[in-house]
């Protein structure tokens, strides 16, 4: 594994949630694996008013909660903590950005680090513009001879269409697209980026990646757990904003992508842009029968009463914003001609998981009997992102004893099976590949804007046809039945995943 040119990462939000619970503990452990640069500052942003001190026992005593005490070394912990700093901004004024320069080249010219810096911005939407300025008012987001300047923005990347486009043209005012870095956390997941590997190095799966074999495509994020508090945001977000246009949409282009031209985060890029550009933008008549959008009702879980979302805290009695969001979509291209890609996304369902399922066409003529009593009798790849992650094969074979009847069994990999291997967290993998400036995991501009271009239409629709149909589904069932109505095809369904991802015909463990 390359260790990063020495840095100095700037987390702007330091006090805050992510930073605490995500980039801090992902950070750490990449120092106890030996992936941080050899000299390297972790310089916390914020408007808190405190010291160095401060904030290392501040992040020392998040760390502990976080990680397992067998797993934190004194040594290690010791020299971490030696890395972190702080320095306190009023991030809203950029006159006031000068306090973050001269602590830059304090740090950097007493550790001896050159001025590569990253940008973390771990804040509300609302700094994405104000932040950039204030860097570009004291030529911190200028690269300067062999020294980079790269920012790393979190998503919501705009809210639709014309914001998207507006927060894309304000940072390019200040940074060149390669220096910016969009993450999406699910594409720092290892089975996201296995759907690659599995596909591009497997010579039985490619030849039968398109439509002469697949009949259709099913991807499925579900959540048990509702809002969390967090209903002021999901009164303005909803499921289509909040996971269809970035997470789910592009673990779809991953599977429909066609092979880059070499393994490089441009090439891989472009592939995915294509992608969005092919997809079938809905007519307005389409939209009432494609998408099928609801929001959970109170209900009865093992005996507790469930609030519904709009008992939920933040949330009006009479929120119209969708919990769950199914839709049907195609894209138009030669390889995926005329093949329906299923979508669905919600919270309060059953159980936590998200997988992608490839249903592969049936036998021309059928030959033996299976149980024509249970749906979904076609060959299966079950590429399961989380949790029990790994890989299943669904294919037919015959029952023992007289005659010739056939039922369906797996073949399964779990990565769980890979015991001298740890699955890496997202924020590692996507906080160390930008260290190294590589870009391949993280959304472009121009793919983030056709994503919305297909997005924007559904949400205007929803806006202006305050009639159209918003389902109820209760808290712990799969959703509207409504959606069931989209998957085309004889005794074809949602395929309704366990938390375990094999034996499901035989237990479900929710």
């Amino acid at each position: 594994m390359k260790i990063p040119d020495d840095q100095i990462l700037v987390i702007f939000g330091a006090s805050g949630d992510l930073t605490k619970r995500k980039l801090i503990p992902a950070l750490y452990e990449l120092e106890v694996q030996k992936l941080l640069p050899k000299k390297i500052a972790i310089l916390g942003v914020g408007r808190t008013n405190m010291g160095d001190t401060d904030f290392r026992t501040k992040m020392l005593t998040e760390l502990n909660n976080k990680i397992k005490e067998e797993d934190i070394s004194g040594d290690q912990l010791e020299g971490f903590q030696s890395k972190l700093y702080y320095v306190s901004l009023e991030t809203s004024d950029p006159s006031s950005y000068i306090t973050l320069r001269e602590k830059l080249d304090l740090l950097s010219g007493s550790l001896g680090i050159p001025k590569n810096y990253i940008f973390y911005l771990a804040t509300p939407p609302a700094l994405y513009e104000v932040i950039p300025e204030g860097l570009a008012v004291f030529d911190l987001n200028k690269d300067t001879g062999n020294e980079w300047k790269r920012i790393i923005i979190e998503k919501p990347f705009g809210n639709n269409l014309n914001s998207s486009r507006r927060l894309s043209k304000k940072l390019l005012t200040y940074f060149k697209e390669e220096q910016i870095y969009r993450i999406d956390h699910y594409l720092g997941k290892e089975t996201v980026q296995n759907i690659m590997i599995t596909r591009f190095s497997n010579g039985i799966f490619e030849p039968m990646w398109n439509r002469n074999y697949i009949h259709h495509v099913e991807i499925t994020s579900a959540e048990s757990l509702g809002v969390e508090g967090r209903g002021g945001y999901y009164e303005t977000s909803g499921a289509l904003r909040d996971m269809v246009q970035n997470h789910l949409m592009q673990l779809a282009a991953y599977i429909a992508m066609e092979p880059p031209a070499v393994n490089s985060p441009t090439a891989i890029r472009n592939e995915v842009v294509k992608i969005f550009q092919a997809i079938r933008h809905y007519r307005n008549d389409e939209i009432k029968t494609h998408v099928i959008r609801g929001q959970y009702t109170a209900s009865h879980i093992r005996g507790n009463k469930m609030p519904g979302y709009r008992e939920e805290e933040g949330v009006s009695p009479t929120s119209r914003s969708e919990t769950f969001v199914a839709l049907k979509l195609f894209i138009d291209n030669w390889r995926w001609g005329g093949v329906p890609f299923y979508i669905r996304t919600g919270k309060r369902l059953p159980t936590r998981v998200t997988e992608a399922v490839i249903h592969f066409k049936p036998t021309p003529h059928k030959l033996f009997c299976f149980n024509e009593s249970l749906p979904n009798h076609d060959n299966q790849l079950v590429i399961r992102i989380q949790p029990d992650e790994g890989i299943l094969l669904k294919f037919g074979m015959k029952i023992p004893g007289a005659g010739f009847r056939a039922q369906d069994v797996n073949m399964d990999f779990h990565y769980s099976d890979l015991q001298e291997q740890k699955l890496p967290d997202a924020y590692q993998r996507l906080l160390l590949d930008c260290m190294n400036g590589d870009a391949t995991l993280y959304s472009r501009g121009d793919a983030v804007e056709e994503a919305w271009k297909f997005i924007d239409p559904i949400l205007t629709h929803w806006e202006s046809e305050t009639d159209d149909h918003l389902y109820g589904y209760p808290v712990g069932t799969w959703g509207p039945v409504e959606a069931d109505d989209l998957i085309e095809g004889e005794n074809l369904t949602w395929r309704y995943p366990c938390k375990n991802l094999t034996n499901d015909g035989v237990y479900c463990e929710l």
